[in-house]
């Protein structure tokens, strides 16, 4: 993703090809004839011997070759972007999630809405699958274990020995029992300040072994805990992910709720919340913005045509602006200022009709804009100067 943002347009056309690649009922992908039948009618639009035409089809060959010869079986989607630029600009994402369906892009730019969208549906979680005296931590992104870690200690019998009395030998048990889920919690603390994970998910007897792994969790670490599950410690990997994978988009659901919820009542009250793609372009190339929520497809994007031109114009020098302003372009344009001007996190809201009222997008902010960043605002058209000088 960041080579894709880093890209620098040019006159040469840039293919941007996402296919879903699963097979079907005989073990066979079922992109191929799209791809030839699309890359064969969009070579076609280019006039005969153009530099465009021959570098479109040198792609094309080249896309067909690797699809052919270093394609993985196990891939589920895949996403190619390809220009004959000076620098032959080639890049493959083999993913164990699909996309949603074939599709072709070709741009003065590599189109990458779809796969930010990715990128924020599968993102990693934790899931601690624990018992008395075994726990198995795994890692979960774009469909599959990214990572696994196993405690094994020894296991206990309920039975009394020499001549402690029961009393004193559930002492032992339970002192046992609480090193072992120490031992968990550390690991799983040092998964998730490593890989930056934001949510955990745990499983196992919901009446003895949770209720221990909870009681030992720092407050930080209690909070990332979206859900728990009652499975086994034997449970097959491929169920974990398939019952935790269901827990986090249950999770995500609510959380984009609460979002937008927090997104309109700020936007209500002229608090930290911009609405509307010409607002938040402009929150966003002024580095304001925390978090951008916009809606998962790009076709749900609604705006004034002549407002974005504007403030395209007007933030001109710090990010090229779009060839023009088509949805799939303006989608673009939002994830790579997010990306390259704010720092901003992106947040893909499925349901659209949450942010139907507000076009499709807003931004939750980091602060209002000072009289040294009004200008661009006012001369855009965006806010009033009164808006613009206006402080939270």
């Amino acid at each position: 993703m960041r080579r894709l943002l880093d890209f620098a347009p040019h006159q040469l056309p840039v293919i941007s090809l996402y296919l879903d690649g699963r097979v079907d009922e005989h073990g066979q992908h079922t992109f191929r004839p799209f791809v030839r039948k699309h890359l064969t009618a969009r070579a076609a639009t280019y006039p005969v011997h153009s530099p465009e035409r021959e570098s479109f089809q040198a792609d094309s060959v080249r896309i067909l070759r690797y699809l052919e010869d270093e394609l993985s079986p196990s891939a589920q989607g895949i996403a190619i972007f390809a220009s004959s630029n000076e620098s032959y600009f080639f890049e493959v994402g083999q993913f164990d999630a699909p996309f949603e369906r074939n599709r072709l892009f070709v741009s003065d730019r590599p189109h990458i809405y779809p796969l930010a969208r990715l990128i924020d549906q599968y993102r990693r979680y934790a899931v601690v699958l624990a018992d008395s005296n075994r726990a198995r931590i795994f890692v979960f992104a774009c469909g599959l274990a990214v990572d696994r870690k196993q405690v094994q200690n020894v296991k206990t019998r309920q039975a009394q020995i020499g001549g402690w009395t029961q009393s004193r030998y559930q002492r032992h048990l339970e002192n046992y029992h609480l090193q072992h889920t120490k031992e968990v919690i550390e690991i799983l603390g040092s998964i998730v300040r490593e890989e930056e994970i934001e949510n955990v998910i745990l499983a196992g007897d919901q009446e003895t072994v949770i209720p221990i792994l909870q009681e030992q969790m720092s407050k930080d670490l209690s909070e990332k805990v979206i859900d728990v599950l009652t499975l086994g410690i034997d449970t097959p990997e491929h169920e974990v992910l398939e019952e935790s994978l269901k827990a986090f988009r249950q999770h995500d659901t609510l959380t984009d709720m609460q979002k937008v919820e927090q997104l309109l009542d700020e936007y209500r009250a002229d608090g930290l919340a911009v609405a509307g793609v010409a607002e938040t372009i402009a929150a966003l190339s002024n580095g304001q913005v925390e978090e951008v929520l916009i809606a998962a497809s790009a076709d749900a994007l609604q705006y004034d045509e002549s407002e974005v031109r504007k403030v395209l114009d007007v933030y001109r020098a710090l990010i090229g602006p779009p060839a023009s302003p088509t949805q799939r372009m303006i989608a673009d344009d939002l994830i790579r200022r997010a990306s390259q001007l704010s720092s901003a996190r992106v947040t893909f809201i499925e349901e659209a009709s949450l942010l139907e009222p507000v076009g499709g997008v807003g931004a939750l902010l980091r602060y209002r804009i000072s009289p040294d960043t009004a200008a661009p605002y006012e001369q855009a058209g965006v806010i009033s100067k009164s808006e613009a000088l206006s402080e939270r």
